[in-house]
Order: C-alpha cells, then sequence, then structure tokens
C-alpha cells in the first residue's frame, strides 16, 4: 500500500469516527477531517510521552512519521483542482521554536502573536476569509493572554456540476420534509452508473455521485438510508463504499423495482435507446462549530490539554500545552455547483416533440426527499475532504406580488415515471 492511499485511510477513519461522535441525525452538520488530521500529525512529530502515543493512535500511523505525512497530505491536496489549502504558523516573539520541528513544517504563513489581543484577532481573522474567498470569516480561536502558539488550516473547495440542476420550488408530499417550501433540484442524465446501492451493517444505503465539470477533481456523493438507520451509520457506509472498502453495485447492474433507500428502477417506453436517471433533491446550507476538545481522546488531545507540564519538546524548550482546538466549516449544495470550507485552529498555552415510441430504456428515480448525508471526494484518491448530514433544507423564495414563480420540471417526455419508491 502506498505512503498516500495509507493516509487516505487514516483520514477517512477520522472522518468516520468523528462523524460517529457529531451526527446524530437531529440537526444538520459539516466536518472536515482533511483539516484536523495535518496540525494532529505536526503535533505529534514535536510530542513526547502519553500525548506523543495518543496522537498517534488519533492519527492512525506512528509518530514519526507523521511530520512527513502532513507534508505530503497538504502537497496532495494542493494539486486538487477547484480545491485550495493553506496552513499557518503563529508564535509568541519571545517563544523559542525548535529548527528540526520548524523545517518540517509545510510551506505557509508565518507570523508574531504581538501580544495586543484585538489587533492579533484581526490578523488571524483577515488570513482565515483571504484562505476561504471569505466562505469563513473568522479564525476560530479566542486569543488569551497567556496564547503562546496558534497553529491553523484553511481548506476552501468550490466546483461547478458537469450537468447542472434545475431549481423550482416544491416540496415533498410525505415524510419529515411534507408540507414545506423548498429549493428542490432536479434534472435527468443518460446514464444509472453514478447512483450505487451498498449493503452496510445497519441496511442498504444509496449512494449518487454528482460529478464536478472537466476541469475539476472533486465530486459530491449525496447517500441515503432507510429512515430508521442512524444518521451516523449513513455516513460511515458511504464513506466506505466510495473510498472503496465497502463493495457497491452500480444501477445498470440494479434489479427493477426498489433496490435501495429513495431508488426505484424501472424498463420502459421512450423515445432514445439511452438509459435515464432522474434526480430530486433539495439545495442545502450548512455552517457548523466544531470544539474539538469536546472529544479530546477521538483526537489525540486528553493529556496534551494537560496544563500541569509540557508535552511538545519537539517544538519547544519552553513546555506547552494545548488550550484550544476548535473547527469552522460550512458547505453550499445548490442548481449550479458546491462550495464547502474549514478552518481549524488548535492554540497553546504555557504548561508546565411528440415522437413514435421506439424504445425500451431502463429508467432510475432516486429522490432526496428526507434527511441524508454527503460526502466531498476527491475523485482520484477517494479522499472524503467533507462530510455532513442534511436535516433542514433551504426554503423557496418568497415569490413577489403577481410574479409568476418557476415551473416544475415537466416528466421525461412520453414517460410515464415509475411510482414513488416505499419509505
Amino acid at each position: 500500500m502506498t505512503q498516500t492511499h495509507t493516509m487516505v485511510r487514516a483520514v477517512n477513519h477520522l472522518t468516520t469516527r468523528w462523524a460517529a461522535q457529531a451526527v446524530d441525525g437531529t440537526r444538520g452538520t459539516v466536518l472536515t477531517a482533511a483539516g484536523v488530521w495535518p496540525l494532529l500529525a505536526l503535533l505529534a512529530d514535536g510530542a513526547d510521552g502519553p500525548a506523543r502515543d495518543e496522537l498517534a493512535e488519533a492519527l492512525g500511523i506512528p509518530a514519526e512519521d507523521a511530520a512527513g505525512a502532513a507534508r505530503e497530505l497538504l502537497a496532495e491536496l494542493a494539486g486538487v483542482r477547484g480545491l485550495s489549502t493553506a496552513t499557518g504558523l503563529w508564535a509568541a516573539a519571545d517563544l523559542p521554536l525548535e529548527a528540526g520541528w520548524s523545517a518540517k513544517l509545510p510551506p505557509g504563513t508565518r507570523g508574531t502573536l504581538t501580544g495586543d489581543l484585538e489587533a492579533d484577532t484581526r490578523t488571524l481573522d483577515g488570513w482565515a476569509a483571504d484562505r476561504t474567498g471569505g466562505l469563513i470569516e473568522r479564525m476560530p480561536v479566542t486569543l488569551q493572554d497567556d496564547t503562546r502558539l496558534v497553529l491553523a488550516s484553511a481548506l476552501a473547495l468550490t466546483l461547478k456540476w458537469a450537468e447542472p440542476f434545475r431549481e423550482f420550488p416544491g416540496g415533498p408530499s410525505e415524510g419529515p420534509w411534507a408540507g414545506r417550501a423548498l429549493r428542490q433540484l432536479s434534472r435527468t442524465t443518460s446514464s444509472l452508473d453514478p447512483v450505487r446501492v451498498a449493503q452496510g451493517p445497519t441496511g442498504p444505503v444509496t449512494a449518487l455521485e454528482v460529478t464536478g465539470a472537466g476541469d475539476m477533481d472533486v465530486d459530491v456523493h449525496l447517500v441515503l438510508g432507510d429512515p430508521a438507520a442512524p444518521a451516523a451509520e449513513v455516513l460511515a457506509a458511504g464513506i466506505a463504499a466510495v473510498s472503496g472498502c465497502l463493495p457497491s453495485v452500480a444501477g445498470d447492474a440494479l434489479p427493477d423495482g426498489s433496490p435501495g433507500p429513495g431508488l426505484a428502477i424501472a424498463t420502459v417506453e421512450a423515445f432514445s435507446p439511452q438509459p435515464q436517471l432522474s434526480v430530486s433533491t433539495v439545495a442545502f446550507s450548512l455552517s457548523a462549530e466544531h470544539d474539538l476538545l469536546e472529544d479530546a481522546t477521538l483526537f489525540g488531545l486528553l493529556t496534551a490539554t494537560d496544563a500541569a507540564r509540557g508535552h511538545f519538546p519537539g517544538i519547544s524548550r519552553d513546555g506547552l500545552a494545548i488550550a484550544s482546538a476548535r473547527q469552522s466549516a460550512m458547505a453550499r449544495f445548490h442548481a449550479a455547483g458546491f462550495e464547502a470550507a474549514a478552518v481549524t485552529a488548535i492554540a497553546a498555552r504555557p504548561g508546565g416533440a411528440a415522437r413514435p415510441v421506439s424504445h425500451r430504456v431502463r429508467r432510475a428515480v432516486v429522490r432526496f426527499d428526507r434527511p441524508f448525508g454527503f460526502l466531498a471526494v476527491h475523485r482520484a484518491c477517494g479522499l472524503v475532504l467533507a462530510a455532513g448530514w442534511v436535516t433542514d433544507p433551504e426554503p423557496a423564495a418568497r415569490p413577489r406580488p403577481g410574479a409568476a414563480g418557476p415551473l416544475p420540471p415537466p416528466p421525461f417526455p412520453g414517460v410515464r415515471p415509475p411510482a414513488p419508491p416505499s419509505r
């Protein structure tokens, strides 16, 4: 297994474990383990004792390999079209940094904490906004008088769909979103391959790949499980499926009927010999704030928060302990594309037209009309860049008095749609 594949599996494993803690199905959220993992790796390289062991366990790789792996991961991300990444380090002017650790840092911003909390906060907020194109406006850290070091990463993803959706106001007739006027999205394409079904531990999961335009390296996968399936388990199965760890069956090989949640397939009469995949989903916009220290064990930071002693002699001979670790993240899915961004910051303090029907084709209809998950995935290596759960889609805009709103999309010409899938 190559080093890149090892890192991808390690980051995706952290995404799965984090989702198990953060996604409970009652509220929407978005998280980016790809923004946390490199920072933990850089900390592990400079840690000792139990803190080093805990960080290595959270990373899934030996601590001695961590700094090189962080650099390699960030270099890999820097080459992903549609994605921008950055790292930054700000240290107190009188904090001596170990040259060996500093030399292993990936290229990025190096700055000084002046001790003027307002001015330093403006600097950090400006960095976050600039590195994410304004998608994240503030650094997720509150500077204190004793803050000695801030280590941060930024990730911003902007995609255009290869085949855009049409948007119209509407809503499902049943389920938790019934009766709501939502920004519904619809499109019909000529291949069943983008929809797949995997068998997860808690039941089948339907995954739909929404492909980025030709010059993009990232796709977004929408994942839907049975209504009673736990949200975290649905996301975990989706991550395993898109990364190739869980077998899945493509739409062309699925049987007619309802082979997966939200999915119906039938053989119908049509004008064209090509198969048809009709997708109905919703626009969504999410933001989330994560305090990584609320589950410090998950991120390998439990011992490192003990200020009774220093834990990072490889970073500085002055004792350091973790004071805060937070992430701000957002995601937007709409008719034309997708945006996601995250800024993660870890702060350290002292520590010790009608034609004749002539073809019979297979037609699939997939509907995401109740809470579902999403994954932004690097196409080449399967790295999950962002993951989340949608519980509250964007409402449809209120029409101006007397204005005619957009009409819902017509059914596929000459085709009687199959019955909606059972729920």
